[in-house]
């Protein structure tokens, strides 16, 4: 049983649904060793002033997160091992790196997220990125957004939900698979594995074709490529998919060969077991 959700969002971001003392309390009452809340940070949003559904997006109050994530750690020290981290989105524009470099000066997070939403002007997230283009110019168009994202200029530990793309795709086969993209897969791949980062296995797989992105074909190609380095993601914006699927991806990722699950916090990297939790 994986033991540990790195992966998570409150109502401190803009699209949560429960209080962060809810999602915490869940948390607990699930037995996880090790929950991690990731607000999102999404600098790139705001300089392209992005609407969902006709309205701003309100950016995240990282003061008031930050404060009350520090202060429930360190209530549930013994009882629950809370990491306070956030989740960046990237992009090229020297201002919004410079915005998410500051970010993570100044609030120190345990660690941190490196997501590509925002490809082609627009979220690749939801179904107008699909729509009037072919799925190998949209599904390059982001891999290669996620290839340059490797190069951010602030300080990440994961690489998040490589196949975000596919989550609301509207072709008749959604599915990422590796043999279609296998060039820049690789390149992304090996990247992840010589700089030491972690690939994320996020089951918010939403209608992307498989039960959560990466599917197994690019999992088994990163570990023939040397990578050991996994997280788990439910990508929870509520209680009721906290730790969502964690038995399917710690059953697939045993049978690719891996045996642990990567934490990253403060700089270290927390091994636990694909069955148990091991230590700190």
């Amino acid at each position: 049983m994986i033991t540990a959700d790195i992966h998570t969002h409150t109502t401190f971001s803009p699209d949560g649904r429960s209080t962060i003392d809810e999602m915490v309390a869940r948390a607990r009452e699930m037995g996880l060793e090790i929950y991690g809340i990731s607000e999102h940070f999404n600098y790139d949003y705001d300089r392209l002033h992005l609407t969902i559904d006709g309205e701003e997006v309100p950016p995240t109050d990282a003061e008031a997160y930050f404060a009350r994530a520090r202060a429930l750690q360190a209530e549930n020290a013994g009882k629950l091992r809370i990491l306070v981290g956030a989740e960046f989105g990237f992009d090229h524009d020297s201002r919004s790196q410079e915005h998410y470099c500051e970010t993570a000066r100044r609030f120190k997070p345990d660690f941190i997220i490196n997501s590509i939403h925002t490809c082609l002007g627009m979220d690749c997230y939801f179904p107008h990125y699909s729509e009037g283009r072919s799925k190998a110019f949209a599904y390059n168009a982001y891999l290669y957004r996620v290839l340059e994202s490797l190069d951010a200029a602030y300080p990440y530990d994961i690489v998040a939900h490589l196949g975000y793309c596919a989550r609301n795709a509207t072709y008749p086969d959604p599915k990422l698979r590796y043999a279609d993209f296998a060039d820049v897969l690789d390149e992304i791949l090996r990247r992840i594995v010589a700089r030491g980062k972690i690939l994320e296995v996020n089951t918010s797989a939403k209608t992307a074709g498989s039960p959560f992105i990466p599917d197994v074909d690019i999992l088994a190609r990163y570990y023939e490529l040397g990578g050991r380095d996994v997280s788990f993601a439910s990508d929870a914006h509520d209680t009721s998919r906290i730790g969502e699927k964690r038995e399917l991806v710690a059953d697939a990722l045993r049978s690719i060969g891996f045996t642990y699950l990567t934490v990253p916090c403060r700089g270290e990297k927390i091994k636990i077991s694909l069955g148990e939790f091991v230590s700190c």
